[in-house]
């Protein structure tokens, strides 16, 4: 500890007065800092190896292409990224959910020439690739379902016999996914912990996975672990309307991506929620 606070004091430019332990950290320790000069940050450590340098770089492309709301990067390197303080109460509120609506249709608006980004990125602490790619099924298929589908296998979480059929769905995306009118930035991670909220509004969107893509891969991914609900979806829809079928189908599809990197991450029931979407589609 002595260690880790004289770094952050020479990040940072003032002595550390105080820290404590914060929840989560799936790449590293998190702590909150409070420095002599009256700042409070968050600092994240980790070895040299944990990507921290990576989130730090995602973080500062959020800020630079978009106006969602988040950590300000004080410091970010592979071993540690330090942040502004964002401060938080209460959770999503019918209020909260709109206003994220908003938040998000106006990142999903800011739109690239290709899909994927100009480097790789991390989702969960896994390799995420994205190589510039000019179809968005194409893309989807190799660098989302088959390589986390495959990188699942190689860590003896998922059974060869599944990746068997996630290939052969694979090879018949086209009859559910259509090509969007253009890649949007995406957050990439939209789960409820990743959502910081202050007085029914969004204080912040933190840990994010960023990419360019059809953003109902976003809005899908929202709906997971039960983050949004309706009051998301009706603001949404009012902003920028969902296609026909989004709930129907490719809601379920787009889903695949988050359950194969829980797979890749803890196995066991999330290997059974993957069958059970191959088998809706009769794979």
């Amino acid at each position: 500890m002595p260690d880790l606070q004289a770094a952050i004091a020479r990040a940072a430019g003032a002595q550390v007065r105080r820290m404590s332990t914060l929840s989560g950290g799936c790449v590293g320790d998190v702590y909150r800092v409070e420095l002599a000069d009256g700042r409070t940050l968050v600092a994240k450590a980790g070895d040299a190896d944990s990507g921290l340098g990576i989130e730090g770089y995602m973080l500062d492309y959020l800020a630079s292409h978009s106006a969602l709301p988040g950590p300000k990067v004080v410091h970010a390197a592979n071993d540690l990224l330090i942040m502004t303080w964002i401060e938080t109460s209460g959770g999503l509120s019918a209020g909260a959910q709109r206003h994220a609506a908003d938040l998000l249709a106006a990142l999903h608006a800011v739109t690239g020439d290709s899909f994927g980004l100009e480097k790789s990125t991390l989702i969960g602490g896994l390799h995420q690739p994205n190589p510039w790619t000019a179809r968005w099924i194409d893309f989807f298929r190799d660098q989302r379902l088959l390589h986390m589908g495959g990188q699942a296998l190689k860590a003896a979480q998922l059974p060869a016999r599944t990746l068997t059929r996630l290939e052969a769905f694979c090879g018949r995306l086209e009859k559910w996914i259509e090509e969007p009118a253009a890649p949007s930035l995406i957050h990439g991670d939209m789960w409820t912990g990743n959502v910081l909220c202050h007085r029914d509004r969004i204080a912040g969107f933190v840990d994010p996975a960023i990419y360019y893509a059809d953003p109902e891969v976003e809005l899908a991914f929202a709906t997971l672990f039960g983050t949004f609900g309706q009051p998301f979806f009706e603001r949404y829809n009012d902003l920028r309307p969902l296609r026909p079928g989004f709930f129907e189908e490719r809601r379920d599809i787009y889903n695949l991506y988050p359950l194969l990197v829980h797979v890749h991450l803890f196995g066991g029931s999330y290997v059974r929620s993957v069958e059970r979407t191959l088998s809706r589609f009769g794979f």
